[in-house]
């Protein structure tokens, strides 16, 4: 089937079904009536000879020939809104435009305070989407177009996403002030105590905690929770430990604790930014990047004058 003969209008009420999960979500998002984007479906159901979706209560569910579409639809489809937003530049004082950034917890709340406060006045038309995306999806979903960039830590994707370091500094403890090692903690001090780790994983150590196995230790990890909040908070009022990257931990302290250097020797974490490089000559994408890396910068810096104080 030549491309020619197709209407490519369908992926789109294609893409927006498969995010939405359902025909009247869908027709809102494209500002169609429900009827219409049924029809739509129809006939791409008919062209593909495919169900593309089966109803689940009052879900629409992809089949697996719509889940091996997804990828590739969204990269053309984002490959075409590029040529589009090229055409004319950026002018970020008249966009329109939502961007996508894959955060962790923790930098969220750092990074996207910074940023809004610089959207409001220099690109009022300019929405933030923050989400957490799985580090196996993150190439897909840069690839796509349906995510913008992401922050994480070090890891192996395609040649095609390229990456940038931005956040490196040392490992350090949180606990709270009547915390028995308060006054000073060595490593078997730490082996010894009990930790909070933060991980979006169901289970799996931490990346501290490959570090310290291959030098043959193992620390006890008594609560595994999603967000550094619920951790710090616990951390309040137990004498559980937190370990973390400094350039969170400075950000995310509250009154009641104590910071402390790691006590031994582990590698610091190092976060980079990612994007896909079909993306790199993008003028709106170049423009939400270079402001993404400026205030990553300015947390590189902070993090760089507080770490004599630990």
């Amino acid at each position: 089937m030549h491309v020619s003969r197709f209407d490519l209008n369908l992926f789109v009420v294609f893409d927006a079904i498969y995010t939405e999960g359902s025909l009247t979500r869908a027709a809102k998002v494209l500002n169609l009536t429900q009827p219409a984007v049924s029809h739509a479906l129809g006939r791409l159901r008919d062209r593909l000879d495919d169900p593309l979706f089966v109803r689940q209560g009052s879900r629409m569910v992809p089949t697996a020939r719509a889940r091996a579409m997804v990828s590739p639809v969204r990269h053309a489809l984002g490959g075409f809104q590029r040529c589009l937003s090229e055409e004319g530049g950026f002018d970020a004082s008249e966009a329109e435009r939502t961007f996508v950034l894959g955060l962790r917890d923790g930098l969220e709340g750092r990074l996207l305070p910074a940023l809004m406060s610089q959207f409001m006045d220099e690109a009022p038309g300019v929405k933030l989407q923050s989400l957490t995306v799985s580090r196996r999806q993150m190439a897909t979903e840069l690839a796509s177009g349906r995510l913008d960039l992401a922050c994480d830590v070090m890891l192996a994707l395609p040649e095609a996403i390229e990456h940038e370091a931005v956040l490196h500094g040392p490992l350090v403890v949180m606990m709270r002030e009547s915390h028995p090692l308060a006054e000073g903690m060595d490593l078997p001090d730490y082996l010894a105590a009990q930790h909070v780790l933060v991980s979006s994983r169901r289970e799996g150590p931490g990346l501290e905690d490959f570090g310290l196995a291959r030098q043959g230790y193992r620390r006890h990890i008594r609560l595994r929770c999603q967000h550094y909040q619920a951790a710090l908070s616990t951390v309040q009022q137990t004498d559980l430990l937190l370990t973390m990257p400094a350039s969170l931990a400075g950000q995310l302290s509250r009154q009641g604790l104590v910071l402390k250097p790691f006590p031994g020797e582990l590698p610091g974490l190092e976060m980079h930014l990612y994007w896909h490089r079909d993306q790199s000559a993008d003028p709106a994408h170049s423009w939400l990047r270079q402001r993404v890396l400026a205030q990553l910068q300015t947390m590189q810096n902070e993090i760089q004058l507080s770490a004599p104080s630990l």
